[in-house]
C-alpha cells in the first residue's frame, strides 16, 4: 500500500504524491512511457531505494524498519538480466539460492522443479552466456523464485522479446498467477498489460492519470470502436479537416488519423461520402493504447 508516495532527486520528483494498494493474489501493472516513473517507484517496493515522503507498507511491514525481512520475501526480476554468464543455468540458482541460507539438499530439489518450470531442464549444465534472450529472461523469473517469495516484481520483463518469447514467458507468469504469487510489474507493452494485469495504474509525469482494470479502463477513456484512417506522410492535417465532425473524438499522427466512435461501420460508411480518399481503413476495438492516447497525448513508446 502506498500513500502519497514521493521520490525526489534533487529539484527533481522521478515519482510525485501517488497511491495504490496491491491485492493478495493479483497482478497489478504500472502501465506508461519511458521516465513516467515506473521504475522509480519498483526500487522503493523492491527496498532498494528509500522514499522521499509518503507512506509505503510492503506485505505489511513498513521497507525503512524492516527492510531485510521485507527482501526475504521479495522476487526481483530487473530491467536487465544480471545473471553470471560464466557459471551454468544451474549454478546461478544455486549460488542464488545460498544467500537466503537455504538447505543444501532443499535447494537443489527446488532447483529440480523451477528447472521445470522455466522448461530449462535440458540446459541445466550449460552456462549462460549462449542462451536465447528467451531462456535468459525464463531463468531470471526461476532464479527470482527460488525463496519462494510473496511478491514477485517484474520491471519491464518482456523488453527486447521477440513474440514467440514473450508468449512463452506470459505463459509462465499465468502459472505463478494462479499458484497465488502476487504478480507487479511495469511495462509500457499495452498487450502485455491486457494480458497480464487484473488492475493496473497508468502514470506520466510521475503521477497516476488513471487505474482500474484494463476492461474499466477501455470502457471509461475510449469509445467501444475505432477506425483508422491511414493517409501518405504530410496530409494527416489536411484529411482531419474534412472528417473532424464525424466522430466523437480525433486523434492526428503523423501517419494516420483515429477516430472514435460507438459504430465503426456507421462512420466509414459516412465517410463514403466525403472527399477523403485514405490509403487504408480499419475498424477496430479500443485498446489500452487508446486509453494513453487520451490521457497523455502520446504513444507508448515514446
Amino acid at each position: 500500500m502506498a500513500r502519497r508516495l514521493v521520490k525526489q532527486f534533487g529539484g527533481f520528483r522521478a515519482v510525485d504524491g501517488i497511491s495504490f494498494e496491491v491485492r493478495r493474489g493479483e497482478a497489478f501493472g504500472f502501465l506508461g512511457p519511458n521516465g513516467a516513473g515506473k521504475s522509480s517507484t519498483m526500487r522503493m517496493i523492491s527496498c532498494m531505494s528509500p522514499r522521499s515522503d509518503g507512506e509505503l507498507t510492503i506485505l505489511g511491514l513498513d521497507p525503512d524498519r524492516a527492510g531485510s525481512r521485507v527482501r526475504s520475501r521479495l522476487g526481483i526480476v530487473p530491467q536487465e538480466d544480471n545473471l553470471d554468464p560464466e557459471l551454468t543455468v544451474w549454478e546461478n540458482l544455486y549460488v542464488y539460492g545460498r544467500y537466503f541460507d537455504i538447505p543444501k539438499a532443499a535447494l537443489r530439489r527446488r532447483i529440480d522443479s523451477l528447472l521445470e518450470f522455466a522448461q530449462l531442464q535440458e540446459r541445466a549444465g550449460d552456462r549462460v552466456e549462449p542462451l536465447s534472450g528467451g531462456m535468459k529472461r525464463r531463468l531470471t523469473i526461476a532464479r527470482s523464485l527460488v525463496n519462494e517469495p510473496d511478491l514477485l516484481l517484474l520491471d519491464e520483463p518482456t523488453t527486447g522479446l521477440d513474440p514467440q518469447a514473450r508468449h512463452a514467458l506470459w505463459d509462465r507468469l499465468y502459472r505463478l498467477k494462479a499458484q497465488g504469487v502476487t504478480l507487479v510489474l511495469t511495462t509500457h507493452y499495452m498487450d502485455e498489460a491486457e494480458q497480464l494485469c487484473d488492475r493496473l495504474v497508468v502514470m506520466d509525469g510521475g503521477r497516476i492519470v488513471a487505474t482500474g482494470s484494463p476492461r474499466e479502463l477501455i470502457e471509461g477513456h475510449s469509445t467501444r470502436e475505432v477506425v483508422e484512417l491511414r493517409f501518405p506522410p504530410g496530409s494527416s492535417e489536411s484529411m482531419a479537416e474534412a472528417v473532424g465532425d464525424l466522430p466523437e473524438r480525433l486523434e492526428v499522427l503523423p501517419d494516420r488519423l483515429l477516430l472514435y466512435t460507438g459504430d465503426g461501420d456507421l462512420l466509414v460508411e459516412a465517410l463514403g461520402r466525403r472527399p477523403v480518399r485514405p490509403s487504408s481503413v480499419l475498424v477496430r476495438r479500443s485498446t489500452l493504447e487508446d486509453v494513453f492516447l487520451r490521457l497523455t497525448g502520446r504513444h507508448l513508446v515514446d
